[in-house]
């Protein structure tokens, strides 16, 4: 939630119904192929190009592992997690020390942790309780430190500390009274101060001589509040790059002289926002930048890249995205997505114009039957265009041409924020479902992110109303157009479209025959009194574009717009998964749901898992609650499933209520 962790395609001529693949011909993929580890994944390249690391599989946990970049062979793993899986890493400016942030059982109170690569000895940077730290910036010029929030002293407001790598000494930079972030440069001086608004917006301020300047360099309202952000400073410190919609719809990368104070646009697309940049490693200047609309392009801005992103796109694996690079820019690394085959990694050297393969993440997925994703773009009633994503299942589509043969079950798979957005690519839900026999639709509704500010406030105060509407509108497109059939819709979405799930069972109870909520909140009035306390700075935004608790009119609205309120209308199965330690939806916005369904004789099923937060993250419970959702939707759609075996015992989950309303769980948990 937040900004926190807040042309239309051509399809190909239908197949004769003879020439479609019976469902029974197409093998069952494991749900464990796909929701258990990976093999090898996130790889990443210290600055020297001396190190590859990656994350993989230590006795069955996901692990930091690294081994000379000449060297594959070599590999050793670096940490020794038990319990929760490490996801991610990066390493430090000399090259020495691979970070990471772990939080427990899924609460988000991340720690930052590095591991030295010579002697493998783990140091714990922010030794601290119930805290959060996060990394401000990471310098290519000063190797022996970093800039790090700690939020120890208030929990509201992440200080500024100056963290030396090698004694592991935190040293102030900044106490910090009420800014929403800051902005150094590669000096690791703070140049730039972000005062969240009363108004849902930022202010930002110079920060000279170590003070903020009284007068903003920039001021942002709430409607450009999601798409206009400092991106950082060139090496020298001169210029500030921004994205920036003031005075336009989508968000433009913006190039800001900070002695004069002028702009210039360096890129923009009217389209969609400008998503990401490439720049310089030697200037910081931006060389090339990237947009994602239905799906996701690099622009090279000179001729410094040109030859390098026509030889990626020239080599036909998938889209692609380019990851880690060298100090000395010379290697890459790069992600190919073919999404119908399982993504690979690879090392490219940029003189020599070679790719060597790395590894593939899910080799286990190689030659299983994994179906194009479709993009689309879908007429909304007031003729807002909806980018969304459709997945179709071999059966009615086997040569991936993106028309269904006839019309079959579909889940609505609606994604989380809601200020986020679904993305073209492999899709591990999209995958599973097709593969047990759905059509698999997302939907960019009102709300997401990327595709301009006037989308975004297109949102505002629309929670289980226009944004809603958005959905029901992206179903009636799929039935107008054969995918699917107004009776065998399910919808199912974690986060916001947890929510979208309870909204759908109770605002529109007849528009889906079931639903899947995964740590979706029920209550819009208790979920903004539970708010993380770090998420203070976008506090006023949760209020203005979703309805104001402090006000009665917005009290009136959250409570208008809360399904908790209504589940007397509930009429469709329902199945919930939540985290007991979720910081973000607290576990009462799925406990109150249930009992209050429960009173009411309503049927409902609710698996709770101890060990996990906003999601779950442990691949034995993502599997296990897989088990539980694909039979709870094989009975509601008629569509195919692994029996759940001994998926549900080998996880934490605890099956709260309603253990008799899902095929096969009761029997599972004996």
């Amino acid at each position: 939630m937040i900004r926190y962790a807040l042309p239309v395609l051509l399809l190909a001529s239908v197949l004769p119904a003879h020439a479609q693949a019976p469902a029974a011909d197409v093998p069952l993929i494991e749900r464990a192929k796909i929701f258990g580890n990976p093999s090898k994944t996130a790889a990443k390249l210290s600055p020297d190009g001396k190190w590859l690391s990656w994350i993989a599989p230590r006795d069955g946990v996901l692990n930091v592992w690294v081994a000379p970049a000449s060297d594959l062979s070599k590999a050793k793993p670096l940490t020794d997690e038990k319990k929760r899986p490490i996801r991610n890493s990066f390493w430090s400016p000399d090259s020495s020390v691979v970070l990471f942030i772990q939080d427990k059982g899924g609460d988000e109170n991340f720690l930052l942790y590095g591991v030295n690569v010579e002697s493998g000895k783990q140091t714990n940077y922010t030794p601290f309780e119930k805290t959060r730290a996060s990394v401000l910036h990471i310098s290519s010029k000063i190797k022996d430190r970093i800039l790090v929030g700690v939020n120890n002293r208030d929990p509201k407001w992440h200080d500024v500390y100056s963290l030396e790598l090698a004694s592991g000494k935190l040293t102030l930079v900044w106490k910090n009274e009420g800014y929403g972030g800051f902005i150094a440069d590669d000096q690791l001086k703070l140049r730039l101060a972000e005062k969240p608004r009363p108004d849902g917006g930022t202010s930002y301020f110079r920060i000279t001589d170590g003070k903020v300047e009284d007068t903003p360099l920039v001021e942002v309202g709430l409607d450009d509040s999601q798409t206009t952000n400092p991106w950082g400073f060139t090496v020298d410190g001169k210029t500030l790059y921004w994205t920036d919609a003031r005075n336009r719809n989508t968000a433009a990368l913006i190039a800001q002289d900070i002695a004069s104070g002028k702009t210039t646009v360096v890129a923009e697309d009217a389209r969609a926002d400008i998503s990401g940049a490439i720049t310089d490693k030697r200037t910081g200047r931006v060389q090339a930048y990237s947009v994602d609309y239905l799906k996701q392009e690099y622009v090279p801005l000179n001729a410094d890249l040109k030859a390098d992103l026509a030889f990626l796109k020239q080599q036909n694996k998938g889209q692609f995205n380019i990851g880690s690079r060298t100090e000395a820019d010379d290697k890459w690394v790069v992600q190919f997505d073919p999404v119908t085959a399982p993504a690979s990694t690879w090392l490219y050297d940029r003189k020599a114009k070679k790719l060597t393969q790395l590894y593939v993440s899910r080799p286990e997925l190689e030659g299983a039957p994994l179906v194009a994703m479709h993009p689309q773009e879908i007429k909304a009633r007031d003729g807002l265009t909806l980018v969304s994503y459709l997945s179709l299942p071999k059966a009615v589509d086997p040569s991936g041409s993106g028309k269904a043969g006839k019309p079959v079950p579909l889940v609505l798979f609606v994604h989380g924020g809601p200020w986020a957005r679904d993305n073209y690519g492999y899709h591990s839900y999209h995958q599973w479902l097709a593969n047990r026999g759905y059509a698999v639709l997302s939907v960019n509704y009102r709300g997401s992110t990327g595709f301009g500010k006037n989308f975004i406030s297109a949102a505002d105060l629309q929670w289980g109303r226009k944004m809603h509407d958005d959905l029901i509108d992206a179903v009636q497109w799929a039935v107008k157009n054969g995918v699917t059939t107004e009776d065998k819709v399910a919808i199912m979405g974690g986060s916001y479209g947890g929510y979208a799930t309870l909204a759908g069972l109770t605002f529109t109870p007849t528009s889906f025959a079931c639903g899947v909520d995964i740590v979706g909140p029920s209550n819009l009035f208790t979920l903004l009194q539970t708010i993380p306390p770090y998420w203070e700075a976008g506090k006023q935004q949760f209020y203005k574009r979703m309805g104001d608790p402090t006000t009665e009119a917005g009290r009136a609205l959250l409570k208008e717009r809360s399904p908790l309120n209504y589940v007397d209308q509930i009429q469709r199965p329902l199945l919930i998964g939540q985290g007991a330690n979720d910081p973000r939806v607290n576990v009462k916005e799925s406990e109150q749901i249930v009992q209050a369904m429960a009173a009411k004789n309503i049927p409902v099923t609710y698996v709770e898992f101890p060990d996990e937060g906003h999601g779950f993250a442990r691949p034995v419970n993502n599997i296990a609650f897989a088990a539980v959702t694909e039979n709870f939707l094989a009975k509601c759609l008629n569509g195919r499933a692994e029996p759940i075996g001994g998926a549900v015992k080998a996880s934490t989950a605890q099956v709260k209520h309603g253990a008799e309303f899902a095929p096969g769980l009761a029997e599972a948990i004996k």
